[in-house]
Protein backbone atom coordinates (compact mmCIF):
# COMPACT_ATOMS: atom_id res chain seq x y z
CA UNK A 1 0.00 0.00 0.00
CA UNK A 2 1.68 3.34 -0.93
CA UNK A 3 1.94 6.08 1.33
CA UNK A 4 -0.78 8.55 -0.58
CA UNK A 5 -3.19 5.55 -0.20
CA UNK A 6 -3.36 5.01 3.55
CA UNK A 7 -3.23 9.03 4.14
CA UNK A 8 -6.31 9.04 1.57
CA UNK A 9 -7.31 6.44 3.82
CA UNK A 10 -6.77 7.54 6.96
CA UNK A 11 -5.63 11.08 7.27
CA UNK A 12 -8.61 13.12 8.21
CA UNK A 13 -8.75 10.33 11.21
CA UNK A 14 -5.01 10.89 11.47
CA UNK A 15 -5.76 14.78 11.04
CA UNK A 16 -8.57 14.67 13.95
CA UNK A 17 -6.49 13.02 16.29
CA UNK A 18 -3.22 15.40 15.03
CA UNK A 19 -4.91 18.47 15.52
CA UNK A 20 -5.93 17.38 19.05
CA UNK A 21 -2.44 16.14 20.05
CA UNK A 22 0.15 18.64 18.26
CA UNK A 23 -1.88 21.39 17.10
CA UNK A 24 -0.80 23.66 14.68
CA UNK A 25 2.18 21.87 12.37
CA UNK A 26 -0.58 18.73 11.87
CA UNK A 27 -3.06 21.21 10.90
CA UNK A 28 -1.20 22.95 8.45
CA UNK A 29 0.41 19.42 7.01
CA UNK A 30 -3.19 18.60 6.60
CA UNK A 31 -3.75 22.13 4.55
CA UNK A 32 -0.37 20.88 2.32
CA UNK A 33 -1.87 17.21 1.61
CA UNK A 34 -5.70 18.91 0.61
CA UNK A 35 -3.47 21.08 -2.19
CA UNK A 36 -2.30 17.65 -2.92
CA UNK A 37 -5.53 16.31 -3.42
CA UNK A 38 -5.15 13.46 -0.77
CA UNK A 39 -8.46 14.96 1.05
CA UNK A 40 -10.62 17.52 0.41
CA UNK A 41 -10.26 20.88 2.12
CA UNK A 42 -13.37 20.95 4.04
CA UNK A 43 -12.86 17.89 5.03
CA UNK A 44 -9.01 18.75 6.58
CA UNK A 45 -10.56 22.09 8.45
CA UNK A 46 -13.76 19.90 9.80
CA UNK A 47 -11.55 17.13 11.33
CA UNK A 48 -9.21 20.06 12.78
CA UNK A 49 -11.89 22.07 13.96
CA UNK A 50 -13.34 18.63 15.37
CA UNK A 51 -10.04 17.26 16.85
CA UNK A 52 -9.13 21.21 18.72
CA UNK A 53 -12.28 21.12 20.11
CA UNK A 54 -13.05 17.82 21.87
CA UNK A 55 -9.34 18.38 22.81
CA UNK A 56 -10.23 21.38 24.24
CA UNK A 57 -13.35 20.56 26.29
CA UNK A 58 -11.66 17.22 27.50
CA UNK A 59 -8.84 19.32 29.18
CA UNK A 60 -11.43 21.87 30.48
CA UNK A 61 -13.72 19.38 32.56
CA UNK A 62 -10.20 17.31 33.76
CA UNK A 63 -9.87 21.32 35.29
CA UNK A 64 -13.22 21.05 36.44
CA UNK A 65 -14.01 17.55 37.93
CA UNK A 66 -10.28 17.19 39.27
CA UNK A 67 -9.08 20.20 40.85
CA UNK A 68 -7.28 18.12 43.22
CA UNK A 69 -5.52 15.43 41.39
CA UNK A 70 -2.00 15.59 40.60
CA UNK A 71 -2.41 16.55 36.68
CA UNK A 72 -4.56 19.54 37.68
CA UNK A 73 -1.82 20.39 40.20
CA UNK A 74 1.44 20.00 38.34
CA UNK A 75 -0.09 22.54 35.64
CA UNK A 76 -1.22 24.55 38.46
CA UNK A 77 2.69 24.92 39.51
CA UNK A 78 3.57 26.33 35.98
CA UNK A 79 4.02 29.88 35.76
CA UNK A 80 1.67 29.92 32.05
CA UNK A 81 -1.03 28.71 34.99
CA UNK A 82 -1.07 31.72 36.62
CA UNK A 83 -1.16 33.89 33.25
CA UNK A 84 -3.78 31.94 31.75
CA UNK A 85 -6.30 32.98 34.84
CA UNK A 86 -4.85 36.16 34.49
CA UNK A 87 -5.86 37.26 31.54
CA UNK A 88 -9.02 34.90 31.64
CA UNK A 89 -9.96 37.19 34.54
CA UNK A 90 -9.47 40.63 32.59
CA UNK A 91 -11.53 39.05 29.22
CA UNK A 92 -13.21 35.83 30.32
CA UNK A 93 -14.68 35.49 26.82
CA UNK A 94 -12.11 36.87 24.50
CA UNK A 95 -9.29 34.55 26.38
CA UNK A 96 -11.57 31.58 25.93
CA UNK A 97 -11.72 32.60 22.23
CA UNK A 98 -7.76 33.41 21.29
CA UNK A 99 -5.36 30.67 24.08
CA UNK A 100 -5.57 28.31 21.12
CA UNK A 101 -3.69 30.84 19.17
CA UNK A 102 -1.24 32.16 21.82
CA UNK A 103 1.95 29.61 21.47
CA UNK A 104 2.32 28.12 25.19
CA UNK A 105 -1.71 28.19 26.22
CA UNK A 106 -2.78 26.00 24.31
CA UNK A 107 -3.02 22.80 26.39
CA UNK A 108 -2.65 24.88 29.95
CA UNK A 109 -5.43 27.15 29.45
CA UNK A 110 -8.67 25.16 29.43
CA UNK A 111 -7.03 23.33 32.37
CA UNK A 112 -6.98 26.75 33.90
CA UNK A 113 -10.41 27.96 32.79
CA UNK A 114 -11.97 24.79 33.97
CA UNK A 115 -10.62 25.44 37.75
CA UNK A 116 -12.28 28.65 37.71
CA UNK A 117 -16.24 29.43 37.94
CA UNK A 118 -17.35 29.99 34.33
CA UNK A 119 -20.41 28.70 33.29
CA UNK A 120 -19.34 25.14 31.02
CA UNK A 121 -22.45 26.24 28.32
CA UNK A 122 -20.09 29.41 27.77
CA UNK A 123 -16.97 27.62 27.36
CA UNK A 124 -18.57 25.29 24.78
CA UNK A 125 -19.93 27.97 22.47
CA UNK A 126 -17.07 30.04 22.70
CA UNK A 127 -14.61 27.10 22.30
CA UNK A 128 -16.50 25.56 19.05
CA UNK A 129 -16.53 29.03 17.43
CA UNK A 130 -12.40 29.27 17.99
CA UNK A 131 -11.92 25.76 16.96
CA UNK A 132 -13.79 26.23 13.93
CA UNK A 133 -11.79 29.77 13.16
CA UNK A 134 -8.40 28.08 14.24
CA UNK A 135 -9.28 24.87 11.81
CA UNK A 136 -10.45 27.40 8.67
CA UNK A 137 -7.18 29.62 9.69
CA UNK A 138 -4.54 26.67 9.91
CA UNK A 139 -6.23 24.89 7.40
CA UNK A 140 -5.90 27.34 4.71
CA UNK A 141 -2.15 28.66 5.43
CA UNK A 142 -1.17 25.24 4.55
CA UNK A 143 -3.48 24.78 1.52
CA UNK A 144 -2.27 28.27 0.16
CA UNK A 145 1.31 27.46 0.68
CA UNK A 146 0.93 23.81 -0.44
CA UNK A 147 2.42 24.55 -3.78
CA UNK A 148 5.18 26.41 -2.57
CA UNK A 149 6.28 23.56 -0.47
CA UNK A 150 5.68 20.91 -3.56
CA UNK A 151 7.82 22.97 -5.33
CA UNK A 152 10.54 23.15 -2.10
CA UNK A 153 10.22 19.72 -2.22
CA UNK A 154 10.83 18.69 -6.21
CA UNK A 155 13.84 20.38 -6.02
CA UNK A 156 15.22 18.44 -2.93
CA UNK A 157 14.24 15.19 -4.54
CA UNK A 158 14.71 13.36 -1.41
CA UNK A 159 15.83 9.41 -1.58
CA UNK A 160 14.19 6.82 0.65
CA UNK A 161 17.80 6.61 2.87
CA UNK A 162 17.70 10.38 3.38
CA UNK A 163 14.01 10.85 4.71
CA UNK A 164 14.33 7.86 7.15
CA UNK A 165 18.04 9.12 8.07
CA UNK A 166 16.15 13.10 8.96
CA UNK A 167 13.30 11.23 10.54
CA UNK A 168 15.30 8.71 12.77
CA UNK A 169 17.51 12.19 13.95
CA UNK A 170 14.18 13.85 14.88
CA UNK A 171 13.14 11.08 17.06
CA UNK A 172 16.36 10.64 18.34
CA UNK A 173 16.69 14.25 19.47
CA UNK A 174 13.29 14.63 20.85
CA UNK A 175 13.88 11.45 22.81
CA UNK A 176 17.25 13.09 24.12
CA UNK A 177 15.31 16.47 24.89
CA UNK A 178 12.64 14.80 26.79
CA UNK A 179 14.92 12.55 28.46
CA UNK A 180 17.54 15.23 29.68
CA UNK A 181 14.70 16.99 30.78
CA UNK A 182 13.48 14.18 32.91
CA UNK A 183 16.59 13.44 33.74
CA UNK A 184 16.88 16.94 35.43
CA UNK A 185 13.80 17.34 36.62
CA UNK A 186 14.08 14.04 39.29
Amino acid sequence: MTIEAIVAKYGLAALLLGAGLEGETVVVAGGILSHRGLFPLPGAMIAAAVGSFVADQIWFLIGRRFHDHRIVRKAHQKPAFAKAIGFFHRHPIGFIFAFRFIYGFRTISPIAIGTTDVAARLFVLVNLVSAIVWGITFSTIGYAFGRSFEQLLGRLQPDTHTVVAVLAGVVVATGLFFGIRYWRKA
